[in-house]
């Protein structure tokens, strides 16, 4: 049990209660302790009771809204708000801008206002690398105060501008209203408990290589990224919650797991499946976010006392296992 949390009785609300980041954080809180509440809004709740076993459901108070209509007045005073939902595929972005920037503008305005009227102890925002835009020098990682370029007259960008937006926001809030609420900066996370149409770029060629599938790249996958484990993301998520500081932002990710797209499928390849292989066919109608790299530091994060324990290789383990299995 992480030291932080041994002596409270609390209560949470976990949005994105049916995705991977915020089932994962539920599963983890459920086994901490049974003095924590659960409070998860959910849109369907028929897919957040497949999500967990009769046992969990016990912990659990779901409720199925409207994320952005929903009374947050109605549930009364809590401790915690850990923020998860939010698109998350590149071609909803693309097909549907409009909605994924008003879910996650107005998404979050409703709970930092709900934060303001009943005096919360912590909350966390979950962003993205992506609010860093298009960074193509990698000599140096890169902190919380860089910025990259956005184009905000492309329809791509409706994910990372609303993020951006959204950061802002928090910060404001936290400045103004004294909101103790602070931003986690996801890199890709990964783990078993994926999604099976999950089409991020370590999934999608996590599930070629366990199935002996080519692994086909439709871009020449120069854009690099780190990577992090479920289990090392939720721990980051519950020390930025408790320990981390109000308005500010915090890169969650494993400094070592630094690797290109194309890098990966030639990994993949050399360490889990030498059988199959890696072509390149260029589809410039994919929806991805512009090419970058992003060598991101964890070094703000690593002194609140954080620290990652699965590396590539761990992860691929994993989840070559759990996508063997299902």
């Amino acid at each position: 049990m992480h030291p932080l949390l041994k002596r409270l009785q609390i209560h949470i609300v976990v949005t994105g209660a049916t995705g991977l980041i915020g089932s994962s954080l539920i599963y983890c809180l459920i086994a901490l302790q049974k003095g924590i509440k659960i409070i998860a809004p959910v849109r369907n709740l028929a897919k957040a009771k497949e999500k967990f076993s009769p046992e969990q459901l016990k912990c659990i108070r779901l409720i199925e809204c409207d994320l952005v209509k929903f009374d947050y007045d109605s549930l009364g005073d809590v401790d915690y708000i850990v923020h998860c939902a939010a698109p998350t595929a590149s071609k909803f972005f693309v097909d549907h801008p409009v909605e994924t920037f008003s879910i996650i503008y107005e998404g979050t305005k409703v709970l930092l206002d709900y934060a303001v009227r009943h005096k919360i102890k912590g909350f966390v925002y979950l962003s993205s690398l992506e609010v860093y835009g298009e960074i193509n020098d990698d000599s140096k990682a890169v902190d919380e105060r860089a910025q990259g370029y956005l184009d905000p007259l492309s329809v791509r960008s409706s994910y990372p501008m609303a993020k951006r937006a959204v950061k802002n926001f928090c910060c404001l809030y936290a400045a103004q209203y004294g909101v103790p609420v602070k931003i986690a900066r996801l890199t890709q996370t990964t783990g078993a408990g994926i999604a099976k149409d999950d089409n991020r770029v370590i999934a999608q060629f996590a599930r070629l290589a366990a199935n002996g599938q080519d692994i086909v790249l439709h871009t020449s996958g120069e854009s690099a990224r780190p990577y992090c484990y479920t289990m090392d993301s939720i721990s980051a998520i519950l020390y930025i919650l408790l320990r981390g500081k109000p308005g500010e932002a915090y890169n969650v990710a494993n400094e070592s797991t630094y690797i290109s797209a194309r890098g990966m499928a030639e990994y993949l390849q050399k360490i889990f499946n030498p059988s199959i292989n890696v072509k390149i066919e260029i589809n410039e109608n994919m929806g991805y976010a512009p090419a970058s790299k992003l060598r991101l530091s964890s070094a703000k994060l690593r002194s609140l006392g954080w620290e990652p324990r699965y590396g590539l290789k761990e992860i691929f383990e994993r989840l070559i296992e759990y996508l063997g299995e299902n």
